[in-house]
């Protein structure tokens, strides 16, 4: 391969005790959640179809730097049969379709929406181009392409949206179609890369070199010693291997970007039989790449400019937007974290959950539940809907959570959103489940306690239902107990519904009444099914909604 000026190869990869806090999501471990990891897996598909829907064919530019690093591949005598994988808006096969009027292209992936771009763009012929949806960890490649038919395999940057258990299966799959002297023309991510640098500390790991991007794609950085194997253990040959750094210069901020990938060719190997490559072996190799640690770069704590952040994450640099929501007679314009970096982000107050939309539109309809009255809103996040609209006829709302950021956002969300004589009966407070001080200044706001105390998806995380329930208990009004209410809007995720009674229970509370999206129009108890008029049931977002209401027993 020929080197060009701005490529080179590069080898240098008085103590107090504190009480303990409570938090709606759980701490950083470094990695993403199992929840998460499946679900990143699971949709990988949906993220890259609404990655195609966002961008379009806007987001990569087309790759005319193959004919000068692989251009004798393509050359030649005969028609070349030519295998692009992940061919996205087809920024790779048009080029060389364009360069190499003799070849024929099989191009997959496995977004609809992205093969749907090739076959719409203005240079595609059916007589030159075979564009179709494929799923290489799971399809097989050989229904849509001949055995042993194709002369090369372009994959460029798209191995690594592949989880690392997987990509055998990948490789397994081309190599069926590949002819005995077939070509794998590879580049791809390098650990050490700035990208990999930055998600550091960022929970968005999901295993060692795997992290996921803020748009819920995904991107793995390979070793050579990895790369390397993984062909090996498949029945393929490294013929060509060069490990890339490019610098890329910000001028007007005085600021140097460091990129790595890794190019290579692979040559189907001259043997009748397979390595069997399992995830077990991979992890290993994982294990050693994190033990060996050869390349030792320096870490760029940089402020990019808007196209690199694109280039590297395929995300906007503004993480906030506005939403506007209209629930009854109220509008409201929310800011909130872009939905672009939801997937990531650990403080769950960032956004707005499907429980706080059918919750307030439960008390748009019925202001009798708050009129009047002293309500406290748990975990109420940056949104605040609740709280807003409660506010429009209750004596006193509090609307509290224990992130600093959600609390932030909160307050410019209730003073964009609400004016005299609702604002002014509105307050934004922090408040930790269970922490002394926080309790206290509530307290010292209202001391008499409050008549309903409303939580919406505020019971994810085992640790907190206790403190929850505890807190609850302590801020509720004791006055006039057969009328104090503590309401739960929820779905039931990693925390079941027995659990939430026996939290309940200890601590002093008795649910009266519950109610389920799966069937809206009964209850237990009455009370909730009153909430819903006939015909309402269309504004449940989900079947999978709860709501308990709970009252305090006295003489715990």
């Amino acid at each position: 391969m020929a080197a060009t000026p701005d490529t080179q190869v590069s080898i240098h990869d008085n103590q107090q005790t504190q009480p303990p806090k409570i938090q709606l999501y759980p701490p950083s471990n470094d990695e993403v959640s199992d929840f998460w990891r499946e679900k990143y897996e699971k949709d990988a598909k949906k993220y890259w179809d609404i990655f195609y829907k966002r961008h379009q064919d806007k987001f990569f530019k087309d790759r005319h730097y193959l004919d000068k690093e692989w251009g004798h591949h393509f050359s030649g005598e005969g028609r070349r049969v030519v295998l692009e994988v992940g061919c996205g808006a087809g920024n790779t096969i048009f080029p060389l379709l364009a360069t190499y009027p003799d070849i024929f292209v099989h191009a997959c992936d496995f977004s609809p929406r992205a093969v749907n771009l090739v076959k719409t763009h203005k240079d595609f012929e059916e007589t030159r181009v075979n564009a179709f949806v494929c799923d290489l960890t799971v399809d097989d490649l050989c229904a849509h392409v001949a055995p042993s038919s194709v002369d090369i395999v372009t994959m460029i940057f798209v191995l690594s949206a592949v989880s690392p258990g997987k990509m055998p299966t990948v490789v397994q799959n081309i190599r069926k179609v590949l002819k005995p002297n077939g070509r794998v023309l590879f580049r791809d991510y390098a650990t050490g890369d700035l990208a990999q640098e930055r998600f550091t500390g960022k929970d968005q790991k999901i295993s060692e070199n795997f992290y996921v991007r803020g748009d819920g794609t995904r991107a793995f950085y390979f070793s050579d010693e990895f790369l390397e194997n993984l062909f090996k253990a498949n029945g393929f040959n490294m013929e060509e291997h060069v490990l890339c750094c490019k610098q890329v210069e910000n001028r007007s901020r005085e600021i140097v970007m460091n990129r790595r990938w890794v190019q290579a060719v692979f040559q189907a190997a001259e043997t009748n039989g397979l390595d069997a490559t399992t995830e077990n072996d991979l992890v290993q190799h994982l294990q050693a790449d994190r033990d060996k640690k050869k390349d030792d770069i320096n870490a760029f704590e940089v402020d990019m400019s808007q196209g690199m952040a694109v280039e590297m994450f395929g995300i906007s640099p503004s993480i906030e937007e506005v939403i506007e929501l209209s629930i009854r007679d109220y509008f409201f314009k929310i800011k909130l974290l872009s939905k672009e970096y939801q997937h990531t982000c650990t403080s769950t107050g960032l956004m707005l959950w499907e429980s706080a939309r059918l919750m307030a539109s439960v008390l748009a309809a019925n202001q009798d539940i708050v009129a009047g009255k002293k309500v406290l809103e748990l975990g109420c996040g940056c949104g605040g809907i609740c709280s807003m609209i409660s506010a429009t006829s209750a004596d006193l709302v509090l609307a509290t959570d224990g992130d600093s950021k959600a609390l932030n956002l909160l307050t410019e969300n209730v003073a964009s959103n609400l004016k005299s004589p609702s604002h002014d009966s509105l307050i934004v407070k922090k408040l930790e489940w269970g922490n002394r001080d926080d309790i206290e200044a509530i307290k010292q706001v209202n001391e008499e306690g409050f008549d309903v105390i409303i939580g919406t998806d505020v019971t994810y995380v085992a640790e907190a239902i206790n403190p929850l329930f505890k807190t609850a208990r302590e801020l509720i009004s004791t006055r006039t107990s057969k009328d104090s209410a503590l309401i739960l809007c929820h779905v039931l995720r990693r925390v079941d519904e027995p659990s939430i009674l026996s939290a309940a229970s200890e601590n002093g509370f008795s649910m009266i009444d519950q109610w389920s999206g799966e069937s809206p129009s009964s209850s237990s108890g009455g009370i909730i099914r009153n909430w819903f008029s006939e015909g309402q049931y269309h504004e449940v977002p989900s079947a999978a909604l709860n709501i308990m209401y709970f009252h305090i027993v006295q003489n715990i």
